[in-house]
């Protein structure tokens, strides 16, 4: 599994020009999943998130976790993180897992992550043709992957 997640002001899915689901100040994690990931995957990628100082402290220092900022969290599911550039100019999406694969396993990451922020977590809606608009806040952009511990 691959994450980007993005520090925001604001961030918001629509689909099909209507508002699906809006944050304020928070943090975006876009997901990608392959075909090798499992629950463990799901624990370790959640925990880190739910624990990732990436929020200014009184002191101006990145220091606070997003529950120490009442924050909130936008997931949206997204194969392309899982794009392979090696060979020629069209990404190749090989590595992503299929639909009904993937599914499930981002169902129940954002229920994980649900339950390790001890709130809901907000999401686009998987496989749909989405615009996901944001301002990203610092700019703060980290990318993790399961596999790369």
């Amino acid at each position: 599994m691959r994450v980007l997640i993005q520090r925001v002001s604001e961030a918001s899915v629509s689909i099909g020009g209507r508002l699906h689901s809006r944050i304020g100040p928070g943090m975006l994690v876009l997901l990608g999943i392959e075909e090798a990931d499992g629950p463990e995957d799901i624990d370790w990628l959640c925990g880190k998130i739910s624990r990732l100082r990436i929020f200014n402290d009184a002191a101006g220092v990145m220091n606070l976790a997003l529950d120490e900022v009442g924050g909130e969290c936008l997931l949206v599911s997204q194969f392309t993180l899982m794009a392979s550039t090696k060979k020629g100019n069209r990404p190749s999406y090989v590595r992503a897992a299929a639909p009904e694969v993937s599914e499930p396993l981002y169902r129940q990451f954002a229920e994980c992550l649900g339950k390790l922020l001890a709130r809901p977590v907000a999401t686009g809606v998987f496989g749909a043709d989405m615009q996901v608009a944001l301002v990203n806040d610092g700019p703060v952009t980290i990318w993790i992957d399961s596999k790369m511990r």
